[in-house]
């Protein structure tokens, strides 16, 4: 049975239903045999691994555990759902605080018991805020620390194809940049819709108004599924966030956006979804170019990210950004 690695790869909120999916996904995408499932609820995670052992899968070593010594101890590669997840009604960015806290342990458990991981991918609410942290407290390089962003992009093909009734694939160039909440910026002046330029169908096929509904709902995108599922998406982030470490482990290259850390041009000291690419040596980021539209709508984001960062910083989650070198030398 071939895997891309045999290095061990650890779930972090395997009893959840993201890190459960994320432990299916990575085994049948053959990612590695050596998975660990980590979680603090040990009933729901004795019920994961149990799933998982069930599944048959060939040249599996599916190891679970409540220790996070143990699961941390050798881990090489590192995804983490281990957050609250969003109830109705709320935003990513009502889960600051908690999940913030959450992140500080999490960074500290890196540090202390996996100095030598890899790459570790962040997917809990608010992603650029709980990356962030991960990041200062872990000790980590900025390209060694991802976080989901995909997910916005990928809403918007969803909801162009729809509207144009093409298969999915059929629509390129679909992005979102800045933060993964409510301060999102589109950017779709770069969108095709089966080789024809979006910007050539609005106002012709699809009228501005509709456009508008429709970034909205993208925006919108996870409090819908929370709506219709009754709770948060699970599918969709564990495929997205497997994929992101199946890249640093030697798979695919990861083209969608990914929250990355950003210190240079315009922005400076966040965590926020940028044109990236990750490959085997981690997460490479460029500048982004769209409309003046579009580029103004990022920098809005980008001081929405800052207030929260801020918001952080006075709750003593992390210091000061004049003391960022000093938590961490690689930033």
């Amino acid at each position: 049975m071939k895997f891309l690695s045999d290095e061990k790869l650890t779930i972090v909120g395997a009893a959840g239903m993201i890190g459960s999916n994320m432990a299916q996904t990575a085994l049948l995408l053959k990612l590695t045999p050596n998975l660990c499932l980590y979680d603090v609820y040990e009933p729901g995670l004795k019920g994961v691994a149990a799933e998982i052992n069930h599944c048959a899968f060939d040249g599996a070593n599916v190891t679970y555990t409540t220790d996070p010594a143990v699961a941390f101890k050798d881990a090489k590669f590192i995804i983490s759902s281990g957050g609250a997840p969003r109830k109705e009604g709320m935003t990513r960015e009502d889960l600051l605080k908690g999940n913030c806290q959450i992140a500080e342990d999490f960074g500290k458990n890196v540090k202390k018991y996996c100095p030598d991981v890899k790459h570790v991918v962040v997917i809990f609410n608010p992603a650029d805020l709980t990356g962030l942290v991960v990041l200062l407290h872990s000790g980590l390089k900025p390209s060694q620390v991802t976080t989901l962003a995909a997910l916005d992009s990928t809403r918007l093909q969803t909801a162009l194809a729809e509207e144009f009734n093409v298969q999915q694939c059929k629509v390129t160039g679909c992005h979102t940049y800045g933060g993964h909440g409510e301060q999102m910026a589109v950017f779709a002046s770069k969108v095709k819709v089966d080789g024809t330029p979006l910007t050539e169908l609005i106002g012709t096929k699809l009228s501005a108004e509709r456009f508008e509904e429709i970034k909205k709902n993208v925006i919108q995108g996870g409090s819908n599924i929370i709506k219709l599922r009754g709770r948060s998406s699970f599918q969709s982030p564990a495929v997205n966030s497997v994929e992101m470490i199946a890249a640093v482990m030697g798979g695919e290259e990861f083209t969608w956006p990914a929250g990355t850390y950003v210190n240079e041009g315009k922005y400076h000291n966040v965590m926020m979804a940028m044109p990236t690419v990750i490959d085997k040596s981690g997460v490479h980021f460029k500048a982004v170019d769209g409309t003046a539209e579009e580029l103004a709508a990022l920098d809005k984001s980008y001081e929405h990210l800052c207030t929260m960062r801020d918001e952080i910083i006075s709750l003593g989650i992390i210091p000061p950004v004049s003391e960022w070198k000093k938590a961490n030398p690689n930033l």
